[in-house]
């Protein structure tokens, strides 16, 4: 009698088992992990900004003017009408002084940041906000918003030192 080497079929399909469970525990864990760097970048976009805009602060003694959750400043115009920033194209600049050569914007598909202006001590655009909506729920930096980013609440923000989110 001929004896055949190789595998049974129950051998492979335990195999084939194993194997589609690693891929798929390794594809979550692909998937959070991308979710995470996403939100690293929001937060040092936001931190960014927020520098910014603290060197327009030293320079103007308030900040830009905020419309529609864009900031009022490309290119500022000191006493006249500065135009709208768009977030991921738009210069951030006074003609002198360049700010931000392009802010950045969330590139995830209908999400965006928001920049508000706070009046502190009843001083107008003496303070900022600037919020963004972070994918993982787990981050110890998530707060409750009623603020828009887009297709859901922000629950992420960035202020100047004399305001809280």
């Amino acid at each position: 009698m001929k004896k055949f080497k190789g595998f049974t079929l129950v051998e492979l399909l335990v195999v084939i088992s194993i194997i589609g469970i690693l891929a798929s525990i390794g594809l979550v864990a692909f998937n959070s992990a991308q979710a995470r760097s996403r939100d690293a970048q929001r937060k040092s976009d936001l931190k960014e900004i927020s520098s910014a805009l603290e060197l327009f602060y030293s320079d103007y003694g308030q900040y830009p003017t905020a419309s529609g959750g864009q900031i009022i400043a490309c290119p500022f115009v000191s006493g006249g009408a500065s135009g709208n920033c768009a977030w991921g194209t738009s210069e951030f600049t006074d003609s002198k002084t360049t700010y931000f050569k392009v802010l950045p914007k969330d590139k995830s598909s209908g999400q965006y940041y928001v920049y508000k202006t706070v009046a502190v001590a009843s001083v107008a655009n003496s303070g900022f906000q600037i919020y963004a909506r972070l994918e993982n729920s787990q981050d110890s930096s998530i707060i409750s918003t009623s603020v828009s980013c887009g297709t859901a609440n922000c629950n992420f923000a960035v202020t100047s030192p004399n305001t809280v989110p």
